[in-house]
């Protein structure tokens, strides 16, 4: 579904991807592992689309990613999921109006848009909060509504940057539990990216980043 051969992205003096390859299928989830500075987040915003590469190719469904700013966001909004650590909701809207948010975007009527927050919040055993706003609701509560953004679309890869970074073990599981089984009932493959073993263990395959380049250890296993 999505594929990445011979990635390079330096910053500057910096290297933090020298020749990195990935792929992932529909309705599979793989974890990006690796020491801090290795290069694993600037490889899932290369393959979000939110930076390019200096060189190297990028698929999706078959067809390669270098497309205009424009039609490049309009992918991410339409295709794209996104849960990042601290869940980053906006703090002016309700929680509801935080999951309709990508549908809003998308030009979907207020109504309907809501309705599907509802049913994801729900879903994801969240719907309790649906009129609070982030600051009135508890970590975990904000990562399952970020969780519920990201799936609402019903995208067909979600991106996950350290989901659980921020909770406790109970929550982490939680919410780790919640994103893979909504995620394979949906058929929508996930890039995890964490550092922890416990949150790696929901994935069907690791790959470890280290020095800019990955190593699938399903093939070392």
């Amino acid at each position: 579904m999505l594929a990445a051969s011979g990635l390079h992205k330096t910053y500057g003096q910096t290297t933090a991807l020298d020749g990195a390859d990935f792929s992932i299928h529909a309705g599979e989830v793989v974890a990006v592992m690796g020491p801090s500075g290795s290069g694993k987040s600037t490889l899932l915003h290369c393959l979000a689309g939110i930076v390019r590469p200096d060189s190297g190719s990028l698929t999706y469904q078959g067809a390669e990613i270098d497309l205009p700013d424009q039609r490049l966001s309009a992918l991410r909004r339409a295709e794209f999921g996104f849960v990042f650590q601290f869940g980053q909701l906006v703090p002016e809207l309700t929680c509801v109006e935080n999951v309709a948010l990508p549908l809003r975007l998308g030009g979907v009527r207020r109504k309907a848009a809501e309705a599907a927050a509802s049913s994801w919040l729900e879903r994801l055993e969240v719907d309790d909060v649906r009129d609070h706003r982030p600051g009135e609701v508890s970590g975990g509560q904000g990562q399952r509504v970020a969780v519920a953004r990201a799936l609402v679309t019903a995208p067909r890869v979600v991106f996950a940057d350290e989901p659980t970074g921020a909770l406790d073990s109970l929550n982490g599981e939680r919410v780790m539990e919640l994103l893979t089984e909504a995620a394979r009932a949906a058929g929508t493959a996930v890039v995890l990216v964490t550092h922890e073993n416990r949150v790696a263990a929901y994935s069907d395959r690791e790959i470890v980043v280290r020095d800019g380049r990955c190593r699938d250890m399903e093939r070392y296993a």
